[in-house]
């Protein structure tokens, strides 16, 4: 019997979550119903996608690789959809985006490229770089709208911002380490741990702020602009990391020698938004991208 959407649907839930009750809660759903689905799809492509401790479940190197197909396949879903539900346009014209390091990554390019399929005569110029001189630009008009980190937005009073995700931190570990095992991990025992210090948009000041918080002073071992770097570093022992989620690719460079886990307290949280100018007279192409951004963001909520 071949696979179902739903049953993808719920295997991406659950290992995004970590959790089959946090999925069925996110799904508006039973347990039952998504350990029944699991279960199903394992037979039928004859693999284990998870193994099953008595702390719950941890996705296999078979559930990985199969999550990177299950991902496309709805995203293509997805698309399909849309096309019908919406006539394309033919619109022309010319975007000026904005766009920080972080973001870049792990968000813009699924978003421009949707953006493009519906507006192929749209010309797209984009830019990178920090958040403070993008907020800048948009002011003074020279950007229609930047997708960026927001958590930190500075200058509220002349920007509008609208949220498309929030990711938590998590830690990040090297397959082995004394903490995979452990039932709780609190941030005393991260601040006793040698961290691996990503450098871009805000994530080295939030990291900074919350061990500081605690009155210990983070033993940084090294620090990089490069997310491939400290995944490298934490796959070999340098040291752990504390990283929003958006950035975690198990199937990656070293994706699959690395452990993520929860951390108990009041850990921060990222979140990546649009902004533009307030009151500004946006061009249809950037009204155009809002929306495409807001359809996505629904549709994801629905699912």
């Amino acid at each position: 019997m071949a696979f179902t959407l739903r049953q993808l649907q719920f295997f991406v839930a659950v290992a995004e979550q970590g959790s089959v009750t946090r999925a069925a809660q996110n799904l508006s759903i039973s347990q039952s119903s998504i350990t029944e689905a699991i279960k199903e799809l394992e037979s039928d492509l004859g693999v284990a996608l998870f193994d099953r401790h008595p702390r719950g479940l941890h996705i296999t190197h078979n559930g990985h690789q199969f999550l990177r197909h299950a991902t496309k396949i709805l995203a293509g879903v997805q698309d399909a959809r849309r096309s019908f539900a919406h006539a394309p346009e033919t619109g022309s014209g010319k975007l000026n985006l904005g766009v920080t390091s972080l973001v870049a990554g792990y968000v813009l390019s699924d978003l421009l490229a949707r953006y493009r399929r519906a507006f192929p005569s749209v010309d797209v110029s984009a830019i990178e770089d920090n958040g403070s001189y993008l907020e800048h630009l948009l002011v003074g008009g020279e950007l229609d709208v930047a997708v960026m980190v927001i958590s930190n937005l500075r200058d509220r009073m002349a920007l509008q911002a609208e949220i498309i995700e929030t990711s938590p931190y998590r830690l990040w570990l090297p397959l082995g380490h004394r903490l995979v095992s452990a039932d709780i991990i609190s941030i005393s025992d991260v601040a006793q741990e040698p961290l691996i210090m990503l450098t871009v948009d805000e994530i080295e000041e939030n990291t900074g702020k919350l061990l500081a918080a605690l009155g210990a002073r983070p033993h940084v071992a090294f620090r990089t602009r490069s997310v491939e770097a400290v995944r490298s570093l934490v796959a070999t022992g340098a040291g752990i990391a504390l990283l929003p989620d958006l950035v975690y690719r198990p199937w990656s460079l070293e994706g699959d020698r690395i452990e993520s886990r929860d951390v108990s307290g009041a850990l921060p949280v990222v979140q990546v938004g649009m902004v533009w100018r307030k009151g500004s007279s946006l061009p249809q192409s950037a009204r155009d991208f809002i929306g495409v951004v807001e359809t996505l963001r629904s549709s994801r909520g629905r699912s």
